[in-house]
């Protein structure tokens, strides 16, 4: 049973529950066996004791401000690796030695992990504001189509983030399930406006297509249809786009619409994004109104 919640040391003994056992295979779609560390198994303390976690709740190190990628969301396109830092604030009266923060896929961090994207460096880089609490970071690389990490398009989403922290006296601080943090497939938008120049109060059409990232093929696709898009027009002159209506993409992630031709200036499809998806606004089109 892996641990989940805070455990820590008295009078030097270290304070766990039970150890890890190794995590089950990831799922059929071809990812390699995640293998996490448990808390003894990151910081090399010993798993000879098995005292109650929660006898000495309060000895534990305290954690705050976990972050992840300065708070943004991890957004991946078809094969280029992201690495982005993570970190968080850690307080105990001894001092703080290590720390340890990494993101896992899946419904259970005993029996159903099916994505893994661990730390970079074996000790994190902690630097103390004072005697007993320090900030912590380590680095996260996630790979698209990498088994065991990022390999396949259901895994986009949410993610569990775990942090961990070792005090200066061997006080240990654990939680798989510290907080949630979204890992997105990476969209692209198209807009195109027309006829260019147009008469003022002709019908202007506009299309696009929207894409998104797939990270088992290593291509760009159509998103499925019946997703929300907004048109929106920039008035030449001005910085500010304001919507002008709402449409659904079609198969294939098709866009088309229609607007009358008022005034010079850009047109742009703008799409907000889901859970699985990153939002994207298409580079504005100029058209002419004569």
């Amino acid at each position: 049973m892996r641990i989940r919640a805070t455990v820590a040391a008295v009078s030097g003994a270290l304070v766990l529950s039970a150890l890890v056992a190794p995590l089950a295979q990831a799922d059929s779609q071809g990812a390699a066996s995640t293998d996490r560390p448990s808390a003894a198994e990151r910081f090399g303390t010993s798993s000879s004791s098995t005292k109650s976690t929660f006898s000495a709740a309060a000895a534990a190190p305290t954690v705050s401000n976990v972050t992840v990628n300065a708070g943004k969301n991890v957004v991946l396109g078809t094969t280029t690796v992201k690495t982005f830092t993570v970190s968080l604030t850690a307080s105990h009266p001894s001092g703080i030695a290590d720390a340890y923060i990494d993101l896992w896929h899946g419904t259970d961090v005993e029996t159903d992990v099916d994505g893994y994207i661990p730390p970079n460096e074996e000790v994190a880089s902690c630097t103390a504001s004072s005697a007993t609490t320090s900030t912590c970071k380590l680095t996260l690389t996630a790979a698209p189509g990498m088994e065991g990490n990022v390999y396949a398009n259901a895994l986009a989403g949410t993610w569990h983030v775990t942090a961990g922290v070792l005090s200066n006296d061997g006080e240990i601080y654990w939680d798989d399930y510290y907080q949630t943090h979204k890992v997105q497939r990476l969209s692209k938008l198209t807009v195109n406006a027309s006829p260019e120049p147009v008469v003022k109060g002709k019908t202007i059409t506009v299309t696009g297509k929207l894409t998104r990232a797939d990270w088992q093929s290593g291509s760009y696709v159509g998103i499925p249809s019946g997703q929300s898009v907004v048109l929106q027009f920039r008035k030449a002159g001005t910085t500010n786009y304001t919507n002008v209506k709402g449409i659904k993409t079609a198969t294939g992630g098709a866009l088309k619409t229609t607007v009358t031709a008022s005034a010079d200036g850009y047109y742009r499809f703008s799409y907000a994004g889901i859970t699985s998806t990153a939002a994207v606004n298409a580079a504005g089109d100029y058209i002419d109104v004569q």
